[in-house]
């Protein structure tokens, strides 16, 4: 018997094991732009991104199968995480490339402070 989420009406939306196949495939690609991108820093934010937004699916998925509101909380603290790890990605990549004029993993090695 599969697990589905069910809405007010208790009609069958969506198998829970489809909705977490899509979450892991989110973070699988997140981790695959991480590896295979070493060298465009803006790049490996959006895969940090979105293996962020596939944490967060995976939390409202969760909620809404266990008529819980708990994991709408703890999406919504991942993506204020999210946006205050891309202000503060988002102001090194601007320093890097005044010091340096290119934008790489690299270019982050000779800031200091």
């Amino acid at each position: 018997m599969t697990t589905v989420i069910f809405n007010s009406s208790n009609r069958e939306l969506i198998p829970l094991f489809l909705t977490l196949n899509l979450s892991s495939c989110l973070f699988i690609l997140g981790i695959i732009g991480i590896v295979w991108n070493k060298r465009n820093l803006i790049l490996m934010m959006l895969s940090i991104e979105l293996m962020f937004f596939a944490i967060s699916l995976n939390f409202i998925f969760f909620s809404i199968y266990n008529w819980n509101l708990i994991g709408y909380l703890y999406a919504l603290l991942i993506v204020t995480t999210a946006a205050t790890e891309t202000a503060v990605g988002l102001g090194l990549v601007m320093v890097a490339y005044r010091l340096e004029s290119e934008v790489s993993y690299d270019s982050l090695i000779t800031l200091r402070g």
